[in-house]
């Protein structure tokens, strides 16, 4: 019998809906957010040495889809949304059981109020947070490692183009952080369609762009509520 989890944490991000969170932990280097730990860890005690640490592991649950928890294989957007590999040969988060696994940088540690700061996480704006351990490097890098097809295929970021205009919307590090999750070209791999304008909430507003070649193109930002 399975044994059941429950979150210890609440994960809060600029993106809160599921278009535009990066594929991977890392990929948006200046994406901030905050671990708030919940219920009876919500304690000093439960952070007491993570000062110490530059990285934590966040095992979270996916909570936006429920995907197919029964598939065998999976189209990896690396492969260009295609091509099928084992489930266990991808980093898919909401397949088999619906866990995630990042590693994000610790930016700051609030004890008293339990709050963890964290930069470059993969997660949407209210995502449960099931564990939290520290990165240890003797034990969790393998310089050298083989990575399968994401050694066969590399790869490279987008251009991102953000007018004036739209720029000055965003506080330096929030539009640093747009830049860095566009570039990683949040579309559906098999969508290139330089004609269709995409969108993505991001720090309260919603922000459309276009995507020609190997250039993405803002194009608005518009005040999250004007749009409701």
């Amino acid at each position: 019998m399975g044994k059941e989890i429950i979150p210890v944490a609440v994960y809060h991000s600029p993106l809160e809906g599921k278009f535009g969170v990066p594929r991977q932990s890392g990929v948006a280097a200046d994406l901030r957010g905050e671990v708030r730990l919940e219920g009876r860890y919500r304690h000093p005690d439960a952070l007491r040495g993570l000062e110490g640490f530059d990285y934590v592991w966040l095992i979270w649950g996916f909570s936006l889809s429920g995907g197919n928890p029964d598939a065998l294989t999976v189209r990896p957007p690396r492969l260009g949304g295609n091509t099928r590999v084992g489930v266990f040969a991808s980093r898919s988060p909401f397949r088999p059981n619906g866990l995630g696994l990042s590693c994000v940088k610790i930016e700051g540690v609030d004890a008293e109020n339990g709050v963890i700061l964290v930069s470059g996480a993969d997660l949407a704006d209210g995502t449960p947070v099931y564990d939290i351990k520290p990165y240890v490097e003797y034990a969790d890098s393998r310089p050298g490692a083989r990575s399968g097809f994401v050694d066969e295929c590399p790869w490279e970021p987008l251009e991102v183009s953000v007018p004036e205009e739209v720029a000055a919307a965003f506080a330096a590090d929030e539009l640093s952080a747009l830049k860095q999750i566009l570039a990683a070209d949040p579309r559906p791999r098999y969508q290139d369609d330089p004609e269709r304008e995409y969108g993505l909430t991001f720090a309260g507003r919603n922000v459309k762009f276009m995507v020609s070649g190997t250039v993405v193109t803002v194009t608005r930002a518009d005040i999250q509520n004007e749009m409701e």
